[in-house]
């Protein structure tokens, strides 16, 4: 389970700092691209110090800087002079530009959007959107003593909390679901949780992640039956009511079928940091449907 938890973990890190590389003036830079179209918005974090680039259709990048003259001491904005040659012919003035990511955003979106009408804006201000799930599935109940690795019927519903721009990744969502009692394995259980989650890889139509349970409140009913020294049949239950912070790890995707709704699909309790799994690898599914409110 360790081996499985260090995987998705170096799995996660990798998609999550996954930057292109480029060589400008002999340095070798990994660069995040902020805004794609006419005039591309390129930055990274050297040694600290925040360094922004422009990438024209030819694919030439230049450097923005704002250096101070050595006599004056003043700041010399060679950055809004480069925008301006860049964007010659546009009307757009520098004018109140700084070299701060949204304000150089917004810029740059603007030359895009005049520049190409197919131009679809990417200067989207974060707006809360809700988005309610139900799902159905099964689970093994890996981390509960299952000696026999029986499954078991699920349920549940899910409201996430996301943001509606484009290259939106992160969300926390509330999920309820029950685990029905088999009647082979005398378990059943209700976990309310608190969550995040990282959109690791997006496309057109399908976005995958990977999640974490950080807060969880479990309800459960279990049933032990044995027979004692006397050859007598004895069931034992035990009802217990835990909270744990138990960080639970599991992956997923969502399919976009149309505008508002979506397909969920996850697959669950791979790992965790504050539980033991009970001898067996998770066999917990989950397939339901999403909607936009």
């Amino acid at each position: 389970m360790k081996q499985a938890l260090l995987i998705i973990c170096l799995l996660v890190s990798s998609l999550i700092y996954s930057q292109n590389s480029y060589t400008f003036n002999g340095e070798t830079l990994e660069l995040k691209t902020e805004i794609e179209g006419t005039l591309d918005l390129l930055w990274t974090i050297d040694n600290g110090t925040y360094r922004y680039f422009i990438k024209t259709t030819d694919n030439n990048i230049v450097e923005l800087k704002n250096t101070k003259n050595p006599d004056t001491r003043k700041y010399q904005n060679e950055y809004k002079t480069t925008l301006q040659e860049a964007t010659q012919g546009s009307g757009l003035s520098t004018k109140n530009v700084n070299l701060t990511l949204p304000s150089l955003k917004k810029f740059v979106d603007s030359y895009n959007s005049s520049s190409d009408a197919s131009y679809q804006t990417q200067d989207i201000k974060a707006q809360p959107e809700l988005r309610l799930g139900v799902f159905g599935g099964i689970t093994n109940s890996p981390f509960i003593y299952n000696p026999e690795n029986y499954t078991s019927s699920v349920l549940g519903a899910e409201l996430e909390v996301i943001t509606n721009t484009k290259k939106q990744r992160h969300s926390g969502f509330l999920q309820f679901r029950h685990t029905f009692e088999n009647k082979d394995f005398e378990y059943r259980t209700t976990e309310i949780s608190l969550g995040y989650r990282f959109r690791a890889l997006k496309f057109k139509r399908l976005d995958i992640y990977a999640d974490v349970k950080f807060a969880t409140l479990n309800l459960s009913n279990r049933v032990d039956t044995y027979t004692d020294e006397n050859d007598i049949v004895v069931s034992k239950n035990y009802k217990e009511t835990i909270f744990d912070a138990p960080f639970i790890f599991g992956i997923g995707a969502d399919y976009r079928i149309s505008n508002s709704s979506y397909i969920m699909f996850g697959y669950n309790n791979l790992a965790a940091i504050r539980l033991e799994n009970g001898k067996h690898f998770s066999s917990d599914f989950t397939l339901g449907y999403k909607l936009k409110l």
